[in-house]
């Protein structure tokens, strides 16, 4: 079965356009300078935002979500933390019908290794000859997106915007 992004519930089919999802920090943070010419950080928050736009045969199928309030966004884009030891915090929520997984370097090659997830912890079985340990998952969000804008030639096109709520 193929993985694919969803909003709201909704699949985002192949028939719509393999969709491109990209996605950004957005943040309230200010680099100050002291006196002596030191940075400090002032930092807020920090959120994530992004777009998904795809062009295909159907339009991709959202005109009965909600869009005055939050969605859940599951996304096919890996993140991923690469260190030294085996336990990992992801700074996102996994998606949970995608187990994380985990990669050991080994001779300067990644090798797939196991690993667990459970309490919001990836845990990664130990390899006694690696080098560094890698832990990967596809993200969910809450998000509030904008309805899809459209368009309709030889093929329907669609642009969303969302940010994390």
């Amino acid at each position: 079965m193929a993985i694919l992004i969803t909003l709201g519930g909704v699949p985002l089919v192949w028939h719509a356009g393999a969709p491109e999802l990209d996605d950004d920090v957005l943040d309230a943070s200010t680099l100050l300078r002291m006196s002596d010419g030191r940075g400090v950080n002032m930092h807020r928050y920090q959120k994530v935002t992004g777009t998904i736009a795809g062009q295909g045969l159907m339009p991709p199928g959202l005109d009965g979500l909600d869009f005055t309030q939050p969605l859940e966004l599951r996304t096919t884009q890996v993140s991923n933390v690469v260190a030294e030891g085996r336990v990992f915090t992801p700074k996102t929520t996994p998606r949970p019908d995608v187990a994380p997984w985990a990669f050991a370097l080994i001779d300067g090659q990644w090798i797939k290794t196991a690993c667990v997830f459970a309490d919001g912890v990836i845990t990664v079985a130990d390899r006694a000859d690696a080098e560094l340990y890698q832990a990967c998952w596809m993200p969910v969000y809450s998000v509030f997106a904008k309805r899809p804008a459209k368009s309709q030639s030889t093929t329907h096109s669609w642009s969303i915007p969302w940010e994390e709520a």
